[in-house]
């Protein structure tokens, strides 16, 4: 049986519907992520996990019992919210230790179980610090350890990344792995970071005005997108408009605009005519001043339009000769070399493989 069980929950607000008949099954132990643009529901949704909310229709049921009147506190829920919410008059000891005196935990087992819970992130002699003493990495972990000194079935985070720097924020995504991994406590966890989504979870719940578009693992969301939005939300996507023009022994005919035909991997029964879009990721395009002959399956001369370098990899766009312009992305590897490999104006191919590409019909 699921640790949490959403079901069928509907939450409005006059004539707006923030979240629209949501269905959703965790398991114990899992890292979980409600992934979306500001305003599709993620963070209405974690609000009604916690009991801070309620549904206006469905139900939430935490280990097999309905939470409906169920107050926060008698929840086993925590949640750290992006702001920490940490007490500033208190010592980092005194904010951990409160969910223990709030429970009339004896104050013999306080010490221990807050040096457990300051161990499990790594802030042993830090004890009397306040939270103004420390950085922004520190002052999470302390809303951590605070968040599971009880040992929750679940703990909510919403955002609490957000406001880091980007140095701090991947130091900070691997050791909510780790801890994670440690604890052994269900994670669910608000973000519209999609990096920080594909990163920590095991799965995705990619929400979009109320209702989750697609819920998988993250590989799969990001290699088969389910439709337009999630390949468009999910990193960068080219996606070409087409119509099928034929499908036969699992190869599928496409008529791009502005491009011309492709082909790509179908299922047999798509209907000749049928619209949609070819998700087409930067990386799974190649780029060179000539391909092989055999390299690409679907192949295209044009020429460098623009670049970005970020790095550690330069995304060019290429206009090719009938103005469809694509985006490719290329490692900055080579050795020896310590920019980009093309100029704008540079004659260029580009081409991809059958299977780089995922139909998505309108």
């Amino acid at each position: 049986m699921a640790l949490l069980e959403i079901r069928d929950v509907t939450r409005r607000f006059g004539d707006f519907v923030a979240v629209d008949g949501v269905s959703l099954s965790i398991g114990a132990g899992e890292f979980f992520t409600l992934l979306g643009p500001s305003g599709c529901g993620k963070t209405t949704l974690l609000r009604m996990i916690a009991g801070f909310d309620q549904p206006d229709a469905g139900s939430i049921v935490i280990d097999g019992k309905d939470m409906v009147g169920v107050p926060p506190e008698d929840r086993n829920v925590h949640t750290v919210f992006q702001s920490y919410a940490l007490f500033p008059h208190m010592t980092v000891e005194q904010n951990v230790s409160f969910p223990l005196r709030m429970s009339k935990v004896p104050q013999t087992e306080l010490g221990p179980r807050v040096r457990e819970a300051l161990e499990d992130v790594s802030l042993l002699g830090m004890e009397k610090r306040y939270p103004n003493e420390l950085s922004g990495g520190q002052r999470q972990r302390v809303a951590l350890a605070r968040a599971l000194i009880n040992r929750p079935k679940l703990l909510l985070l919403d955002e609490p990344l957000a406001a880091l720097d980007a140095k701090l924020k991947e130091r900070m995504q691997l050791e909510l792995i780790t801890l994670q991994k440690e604890v052994g406590v269900t994670f669910i966890y608000v973000t519209h970071d999609q990096e920080e989504a594909l990163a920590l979870s095991h799965r995705i719940a990619v929400m979009n005005k109320g209702q989750v578009e697609q819920l998988d693992e993250p590989a799969k969301i990001y290699g088969f997108p389910k439709n337009r939005f999630v390949a468009d939300f999910i990193g960068e996507c080219n996606l070409l408009d087409c119509s099928v023009s034929a499908v036969a022994d699992g190869t599928m005919f496409l008529d791009v605009e502005q491009l011309g035909r492709v082909t790509a991997i179908g299922a047999n029964g798509t209907a000749s005519g049928t619209k949609g879009a070819l998700a087409l990721r930067p990386e799974k395009v190649s780029i060179a001043r000539e391909l092989a002959p055999d390299a690409c399956a679907n192949r295209f001369n044009g020429h460098v339009f623009d670049y970005l370098y970020t790095g550690d990899v330069t995304l060019y766009i290429v206009e090719v000769e009938n103005g469809r312009r694509v985006e490719v992305m290329l490692p900055n590897n080579a050795v020896g070399r310590s920019s980009k490999f093309f100029e704008p104006g540079d004659a260029v191919q580009i081409g991809w493989r059958e299977d780089a590409g995922s139909f998505l019909p309108d």
